[in-house]
């Protein structure tokens, strides 16, 4: 559902998509659309080198740009990596093409229990295959946090940002929190011991209420800009994806800044979402998105990814090349007692997603 996720700018990745679309016109090539941050550094040209096949890379932030582009229009894209929460919407929408598995012989290596997770998204894995997975928690900044709430401050529970006697404290040092409805909300309502999916409007307005509360003590909502500040020490928590909290873990400690950042999975529970591959009904290259799908699921490509974006893959083949301490961190691969906390993200009635629509807009808005 994801977002970051791993160390590639959006300005250097314009670059290399600028550089990968340097070709023969009668070159074949494949059309695809990603989370930005979302692939090893090494992946795209490495297909080309491989294939001969060019990738054409365009990414989005948020769930809800996909989905816009998606139901609106020919997008022109061949495969687009969907999370599982909106796969019902495009599945419905007929926006998605069956997968022919006798095409992709790397489906044998995907994980069952995954397979089988996905199936409540995606009956009989028609549509979809596992790419990435992950959760969404809290990134903070060990010693800002400790500095505002003392030594006991609640970094293992949603009482860190949710209660305002906290937040009011942790404002003065930065907070920032997703641009994402579909991926806020339903953290917000569970907290509050509502149904995460609820489908009734007076849960969305207890949510609302909550985070108006909050608000003024929000820097902002975005779902790309907190790494890097977040890295930097500009902020000191944001509400965010497990890979991206880990990214800017990396990237403070690579600079050298003292800035120790440290990721947890609360208590109480939170999302787990999945990321997976679909290839478009309307596809201009399908057989060239099959054959993109198909090398992302070779066990020696798809590990690296894993080991960049500090994001465990859906690949069952790939987990022995993962990198012992990426398999090893909780952060990443979380434990069976943290596992059984999480839960799902569920598509939405239409009359639903209005209501949430409108809620973020006064939340957003403070008003």
């Amino acid at each position: 559902m994801r977002g970051h996720r791993g160390y590639i700018n959006l300005g250097l990745m314009g670059v290399l998509s600028a550089a990968l679309g340097v070709q023969a016109a009668d070159a074949p090539s494949v059309h695809v659309y990603n989370w930005y941050d979302y692939i090893g550094p090494n992946t795209l040209h490495d297909f080309k080198r491989d294939s001969g096949i060019e990738p054409v890379y365009d990414t989005f932030d948020s769930a809800e740009v996909l989905e816009g582009k998606l139901m609106t229009s020919r997008s022109g894209y061949d495969v687009v990596v969907a999370s599982n929460f909106s796969l019902p919407t495009l599945i419905k929408a007929g926006a998605l093409a069956p997968l022919p598995r006798d095409q992709l012989p790397g489906w044998k290596n995907l994980d069952n229990d995954l397979l089988s997770k996905l199936a409540n998204n995606d009956p009989g894995n028609q549509y979809a295959v596992p790419y990435l997975w992950g959760t969404n928690g809290i990134g903070y900044n060990v010693d800002k946090v400790h500095a505002m709430l003392g030594d006991k401050a609640p970094v293992d529970s949603w009482d860190l940002v949710f209660k305002e006697e906290n937040l009011a404290k942790l404002g003065e040092c930065g907070v920032a929190m997703l641009d994402s409805p579909s991926e806020m909300l339903p953290v917000a309502l569970h907290y509050l011991g509502l149904p995460p999916n609820s489908t009734r409007a007076e849960d969305y307005q207890k949510a609302e209420a909550l985070l108006l509360k909050l608000r003024p003590h929000i820097a902002y909502f975005n779902s790309s800009k907190f790494i890097s500040d977040l890295s930097n020490g500009n902020i000191c928590v944001a509400v965010g994806w497990s890979g991206a909290m880990l990214e800017a873990k990396t990237n403070a400690e690579q600079a050298g800044n003292g800035v120790k950042i440290q990721y947890s999975l609360p208590k109480e529970g939170a999302p787990v979402w999945f990321d997976t591959l679909v290839l478009l009904k309307d596809a201009p290259h399908p057989a060239q998105g099959l054959a993109f799908i198909d090398y992302l699921l070779r066990p020696e490509v798809i590990a690296p990814v894993s080991d960049h974006l500090s994001y465990p893959n859906g690949n069952r083949a790939a987990t022995v090349l993962v990198a012992q301490a990426t398999r090893d961190n909780p952060a990443v691969y979380p434990s069976a007692t943290a596992m059984a906390t999480l839960y799902t993200l569920e598509p939405l009635p239409k009359a639903t997603e209005r209501v949430r629509t409108r809620v973020w807009s006064k939340v957003k808005n403070g008003q």
